[in-house]
């Protein structure tokens, strides 16, 4: 993959003006897929403005003033995606990556330095001497136990990735939807429509009024209340 694009083709989860230049930089691969993450120099110059440009944007990460989940990360093209946690020690802020109502990814500011992150469990797998890996949303794999389900979620600390707390997929605990046309809200989870077919199962999420989505859009993320702190100033 050639480390720019043009503007034009950049998936339109990218919060940056499509016709401002001819060229954009592409995302390196890596724990995101391309549709469902942005740069890290984009999130720097573009959404944070915290430099003016590329060539600044390379000079803060080599000095590793930049984390992403407690790492400090030296490429511009890293792929950051939902629910990493991008941190600035020496301005003492951190920013949650959520989605807004259209699909975009943005950044929202958090209240204070957090230890630790959500993802969801995209798949187990049995590896050597029968231990069971879970297989997470931001590429994290970690061993476990079988109590854990595909669809459920996990808060992690950060950057060690040690499971702090367990989230069940089920009917009556909170959900984010984080794709299609309810993009960015948060419901309960009222009923799961499992289809015996190849389509998608579906679930009813209850929220200020009842709406139905895809499985594959839904995240756990509390029972009552969310587990994560979904920030206040939003970062477009």
């Amino acid at each position: 993959m050639g480390k720019h694009q043009k503007r034009i083709s950049v998936p339109n989860s990218w919060q940056i003006p499509k016709k401002a230049n001819k060229w954009a930089l592409s995302t390196r691969p890596g724990p995101h897929h391309k549709a469902q993450s942005v740069p890290l120099g984009i999130v720097l110059r573009d959404m944070l403005g915290f430099v003016g440009n590329i060539s600044e944007a390379k000079k803060v990460l080599s000095d590793e003033k930049v984390l992403v989940d407690g790492i400090a990360r030296k490429d511009t093209r890293f792929p950051v995606g939902l629910f990493d946690i991008v941190s600035i020690p020496l301005k003492d802020v951190s920013y949650i990556v959520l989605l807004d109502k259209k699909g975009r990814l943005v950044l929202n500011k958090l209240d204070k330095v957090t230890n630790t992150k959500l993802c969801k469990i995209n798949g187990k797998t049995i590896i050597k001497n029968g231990k069971v890996q879970l297989n997470l949303s931001d590429g994290t794999n970690i061993i476990a136990t079988n109590d854990f389900k595909p669809n459920d979620s996990v808060i992690i600390s950060i950057p060690d990735k040690e499971i702090v707390k367990h989230l069940e997929y089920k009917e009556g605990n909170l959900a984010m939807v984080v794709g299609g046309a309810h993009s960015g809200e948060i419901g309960s989870i009222k009923d799961i429509h499992k289809v015996r077919s190849s389509k998608n199962n579906t679930v009813l999420v209850s929220s200020e009024y009842d709406f139905e989505t895809i499985e594959n859009y839904i995240v756990v993320v509390g029972e009552t209340e969310p587990e994560i702190e979904l920030g206040g100033e939003t970062l477009e």
